[in-house]
């Protein structure tokens, strides 16, 4: 199970109940921040989140609100106790401003970074492991922009005494059955459907600063939820517009063409003392929509 901490639901500045960007997802041994703006650490302080547990920084995009509290975590990083490498990816153009930040400041302590630049054509895959993959494709915006997907794999349990009854062993045949979905046995096949149950992945998508695109829609596909940013309700298209945002109703749309079960809404623009309004515009065009806030904690 992935457990989602929204660090920052504020547009460009912070303000007295927002913070700028910031999203945590939690995985097994896994800690992966999406984006990182001013005041990351003390949100992570406040939320319970141990900075030692951060394996991997998800970049958007380089504006200030979603990068500007990296200086610091590069700080902290570098002088938790213990060998860790941090590994931190985005756009093409990445590696050459990760060394411009560390240019700035004087750290001290050991700093073990590795910078992965990503470049896609399309959707496409950039990390894997046993249990998940990581999905990235850029988005439109004002400077080079990246959705992610987070991608649980299917789990597989087979039921040992079913298929011991058809004759199956644990061991080899079971690793055979596994590699080829079949084997063969006294002649007779046995399917892995057979002996086994399978618990279906979750999906997790990430579009934060974006207009509608086509790689919108291709990410959030048959997302168990989908984090989207909506910085503005629908009178406020225009501005959406200029800025290269979406609104509410888009997001919603969004969730609803692309077939996602849920949708979360972030970053929202300063001029909203409450979020109200974005989330019941959105309620109309998909009903699963809610705003999140500050320190709201969702488990998948």
């Amino acid at each position: 199970m992935a457990e989602i901490i929204f660090l920052g639901t504020s547009c460009m500045v912070p303000t007295k109940e927002r913070n700028v960007q910031g999203i945590f997802l939690s995985y097994k041994n896994e800690g992966i921040l999406v984006d990182c703006g001013e005041g990351t650490q003390r949100q992570m302080n406040i939320a319970g989140i141990n900075r030692a547990k951060v394996t991997k920084v998800l970049i958007s995009h380089w504006h200030g609100d979603h990068i500007s509290g990296l200086i610091g975590f590069f700080q902290t990083f570098a002088n938790i106790e213990g060998e860790r490498t941090l590994h931190l990816y985005g756009p093409k153009g990445t590696d050459e401003k990760v060394k411009l930040l560390l240019k700035i400041a004087d750290f001290y302590g050991r700093l073990d970074l590795k910078v992965h630049e990503l470049d896609p054509k399309e959707v496409e895959k950039f990390y894997e492991t046993e249990d998940y993959y990581l999905e990235c494709a850029y988005l439109k915006h004002k400077t080079r922009c990246l959705g992610y997907n987070f991608v649980e794999k299917d789990r597989i349990k087979i039921n040992i005494a079913k298929a011991e009854k058809l004759g199956l062993k644990q061991g080899p045949m079971i690793g055979k059955l596994l590699k080829n979905n079949k084997i063969k046995i006294h002649d007779k096949e046995i399917n892995l459907e057979d002996v086994s149950t399978i618990t279906r992945g979750k999906k997790i998508s990430f579009i934060l600063d974006t207009v509608l695109c086509n790689n919108c829609y291709k990410l959030a596909e048959n997302a168990d939820l989908l984090i989207s940013e909506a910085s503005y309700v629908s009178g406020q298209e225009d501005k959406a517009e200029d800025y290269m945002h979406m609104t509410s109703k888009q997001a919603a749309l969004l969730a609803s063409n692309s077939n996602a079960k849920e949708l979360i809404m972030t970053h929202f623009s300063q001029r909203y003392k409450t979020v109200e309004e974005l989330e019941q515009e959105a309620k109309t065009y998909f009903p699963n929509s809610r705003a999140a806030y500050d320190f709201m904690k969702v488990k998948i």
